[in-house]
């Protein structure tokens, strides 16, 4: 079976209400606004960030209303991330379909994410816990933290491993850590298991990120172009391990490449093949694994259940995609 499937299967009806909550949170009268709301999702994802923060509630008890606010908050939060993500990024897919900002420009795009966003803070309300609403919030600044300082690390060029996880704990993990600490939080867990959440998912976010990051080195149909990090300036860890660990001649070669800012498709071909036959992607692959039995650690100390096999089978989901 579909690992997808297998780690719904615990919450598949909760998932089902979910869905049906978020499609009327987003609803306008606005005809010409609905037009663009219709385009954003239909380029929906896997849900997998409510998805989880719905089976940490479930491991800690019964999901409640203020579980599915929650689940609907952080999921309108993430797409006016992505939106704007896109503009800053100037990318024209999305997901293997033409961006938001590709069809409609980057003023309608801006408004559009910042509609997402403002109808995320009044969901947010909806939940009623002061804790809640301020883990939310929270994760509003890391997102912009984590973008803001990644473009500085590309325009200033500075490649240091510690920043590189820096920018991906803000951008990508602090999303997935939020979300399983909130699935907590409104079904009243105990601190402990809030934290023990909290931290699933900042592992969980970061074998997310690492993984991404090697789909850049490769030409699968992902939904983004081949290289398209080192288009915009950003050295992720494959590269910036083999520009570490490389002979000072070569390496320096690649730095001057990557210190023109301006990157044919030659440049990036040649940074990709530097990157791989230096053992970047290896190296990569050896850190998801480190953060995968951080994971699977915590995951041991649970009950056992459907709820647990459900988390084991995100983690694999999780290093595993394609996609």
């Amino acid at each position: 079976m579909d690992k997808k499937l297998l780690i719904a299967k615990p919450i598949a009806s909760e998932l089902e209400r979910f869905t049906s909550y978020f499609r009327e949170s987003i609803f306008c009268n606005n005809p010409r606004i609905q037009e663009i709301i219709d385009y954003i999702m239909k380029s929906d994802g896997k849900h997998i960030r409510p998805i989880l923060l719905l089976l940490a509630a479930k491991a800690c008890g019964e999901i409640t209303e203020t579980t599915y606010h929650s689940a609907v908050t952080v999921e309108l939060l993430h797409t006016a991330s992505l939106i704007h993500d896109d503009v800053v990024d100037e990318s024209k897919m999305r997901r293997g379909r033409l961006s938001t900002n590709a069809i409609y420009d980057n003023k309608m795009a801006v408004l559009a994410g910042d509609y997402f966003l403002s109808t995320a803070l009044i969901k947010s309300v909806l939940t009623g816990d002061m804790e809640i609403i301020s883990a939310i919030s929270g994760l509003g600044r890391s997102l912009a933290e984590g973008e803001l300082n990644q473009l500085s690390l590309a325009k200033e060029i500075i490649l240091d491993e510690a920043e590189y996880f820096e920018v991906i704990k803000k951008k990508t993990a602090s999303l997935l850590s939020v979300c399983m600490k909130i699935g907590a939080q409104s079904v009243g867990a105990s601190s402990d298991n809030v934290g023990r959440f909290e931290k699933l998912g900042e592992y969980l976010g970061i074998c997310f990120q690492l993984r991404d990051d090697i789909f850049d080195y490769f030409s699968n149909n992902v939904g983004k172009p081949t290289g398209n990090d080192i288009r915009e300036g950003k050295v992720t860890l494959p590269l910036l391990y083999a520009l570490k660990n490389t002979d000072s001649e070569e390496s320096q070669a690649m730095m001057k490449i990557i210190r023109t800012g301006e990157f044919s498709d030659q440049d990036v071909s040649v940074l990709i093949s530097f990157a791989k036959e230096n053992g970047g992607i290896e190296y990569a692959y050896d850190k998801i694994e480190i953060f995968r039995q951080k994971a699977i650690e915590i995951i041991d100390t649970l009950e056992e259940g459907e709820v647990k096999e459900a988390l084991v089978n995100a983690v694999e989901y999780v290093v595993e995609r394609v996609y």
